[in-house]
């Protein structure tokens, strides 16, 4: 099978959909005493592993706010039960069933839509304060297109709080020798693709394991796309990965988060 022969928007939602069903790490629903929590004033998101400066978001009540393919019953039930008004828009209809889960279970009002990342034509320009998108752009070929139409659904002065990997994890050899005698080989080139990166056996191993395809992209992308689409960027972090994967999470942090601001002007 090659290159253009795989859709692998079609591959990746059946690889979500498989992980929300198996209950997997960003596909586990909250808990009702956590939405407890928040309905109380007492609550945390994540778009990296440590919890969000909610500086970011300021006060959610009453913001409406789109979690871009962040579905899987976390981040969003709890964005609701803090009291914003909450659009969950992902690729799984397996992860948007839990988020429909804990807002059934715990009266939470929130609504699901199922679609593409790259396409928001199903909102109206100027929808939303805030879009809350973390780490899942590395599952689409081309995140200029997520820019573009997450800066179209903002308000004026609404903020993109956007979570990606820092690319070099994806230059590297994955020879496990190679990790285990501390060795980074650099192999690959960016922008990265599974689907062009990998050899033919690989590919097909993924496809039959159901594994997610990835794809790797550039800085003038990731940060540079943003500030093309129209964004300011107010705020940027990195941070490391608790649970390293790749040699180099040992060696620098692989997590980054921007905020970027639409002009309200």
């Amino acid at each position: 099978m090659r290159e253009r022969e795989i859709n692998f928007i079609q591959h990746n939602e059946a690889a979500w959909n498989k992980q929300a069903l198996e209950e997997n790490e960003w596909s586990k629903a909250v808990s009702t005493d956590l939405i407890n929590d928040a309905k109380a004033g007492k609550w945390e998101v994540h778009l990296t592993p440590k919890p969000l400066n909610k500086e970011w978001l300021g006060d959610v009540k009453g913001k409406k706010i789109l979690c871009l393919a962040s579905a899987g019953g976390q981040q969003a039930p709890v964005l609701a039960a803090a009291g914003a008004s909450v659009v969950v828009f992902d690729i799984s209809g397996e992860q948007l069933k839990q988020d429909e889960k804990v807002a059934e279970r715990d009266g939470l009002s929130l609504k699901t839509v199922q679609g593409d990342m790259r396409d928001l034509s199903v909102f109206e320009d100027e929808t939303f304060d805030i879009i809350f998108h973390p780490i899942s752009n590395h599952y689409v070929e081309n995140v200029n297109p997520v820019w573009r139409e997450t800066y179209r659904v903002l308000k004026k002065g609404g903020a993109l709080l956007a979570s990606f990997f820092n690319p070099v994890v994806f230059v590297a050899d994955r020879n496990p020798q190679d990790i285990k005698d501390g060795i980074i080989r650099p192999k690959y080139t960016l922008p990265y693709a599974d689907i062009k990166d990998l050899d033919q056996n690989q590919i097909n191993r993924k496809l039959e394991n159901n594994e997610a395809l990835v794809f790797g992209h550039t800085f003038s992308d990731l940060i540079g796309g943003q500030l093309r689409a129209g964004f300011l960027i107010a705020d940027f972090i990195e941070e490391m990965q608790p649970n390293p994967r790749f040699l180099i999470d040992e060696y620098l942090p692989t997590f980054i988060a921007t905020k970027a601001v639409k002009p309200d002007h």
